[in-house]
């Protein structure tokens, strides 16, 4: 029920969504100044939306910025990685095709080859709105470290995980068994990590956070073509309100802390 609830929740946050919604309801409403108004609105939540500017500037405020590299001083026994970053339903099936968040992989392997990680810990299953189930994703990022010569020892997967919630319980369990009362270094995008660090809080698994992969660039409001409409624009909406809404969620059902 919760799978199928963030789903539907995920297409009403969507940015085209309220536009098209707008736009409909200013065809529908037959009163002149209500349409008139409707319409006004539907171009200035246009102009809002597609503008680069205003949104990397909230996303700024939302991500969790970069850890620099002279502050990752110690070793960690585990290094945690979140899936969500590949692409199932592309064939053939003879690679693993990667999403936006690649770096979450990228950067745990490279922490890894420097020795700050001796072991990489990937958490997440796939599963379809229709119920269907893949390869799970952290399979699937197993071969990109397999390819790149990380020993089967020092990779454990949790093929289970459905949600960021599930990520925290099960990597809780693993870690309490086989690496308990040591280090740990919580690596995902740093849109997701707020979220992501809350849950791990919660269960009681004390992590250091470290964001892989961004959204954002560094501000900079001399740029004229951020404030030029672009369709990107709505994309970075989308990835911003559904993170704040899924951070209220978890927050309100007691899993972020």
């Amino acid at each position: 029920m919760f799978f199928i609830l963030s789903k539907t929740i995920s297409v009403i946050v969507m940015p085209i969504f309220w536009l098209m919604a707008s736009f409909v309801y200013a065809l529908w409403v037959r009163n002149p100044k209500r349409k008139q108004k409707a319409l006004v609105f539907t171009f200035g939540l246009f102009l809002v939306l597609t503008n680069t500017f205003t949104v990397n500037s909230l996303l700024l405020l939302w991500e969790i910025p970069p850890t620099p590299l002279s502050d990752v001083k110690q070793d960690y026994a585990v290094g945690i990685v979140l899936t969500g970053i590949t692409r199932n339903l592309k064939s053939p099936n003879d690679r693993v095709y990667l999403d936006a968040g690649a770096d979450r992989i990228m950067h745990a392997l490279w922490l890894y080859r420097q020795g700050k990680i001796k072991k990489i810990l990937i958490t997440g299953g796939t599963i379809d709105i229709s119920g269907k189930v893949h390869t799970s994703e952290a399979r699937l990022l197993a071969k990109i470290l397999a390819d790149a010569y990380v020993p089967a020892q020092d990779i454990i997967l949790d093929e289970e995980a459905k949600n960021t919630r599930e990520n925290a319980l099960n990597a809780k369990k693993i870690i309490d068994r086989q690496f308990p009362q040591q280090k740990y270094l919580l690596i995902t995008s740093a849109f997701h990590l707020r979220r992501a660090w809350g849950c791990f809080r919660q269960v009681g698994l004390a992590v250091s956070p470290f964001s892989a992969g961004f959204h954002t660039k560094d501000w900079d409001r001399t740029n004229l073509a951020d404030f030029v409409p672009s369709e990107k624009a709505l994309h970075l909406w989308y990835i911003l309100v559904h993170e704040v809404v899924g951070y209220m969620v978890y927050w309100a059902m007691g899993y972020v802390r």
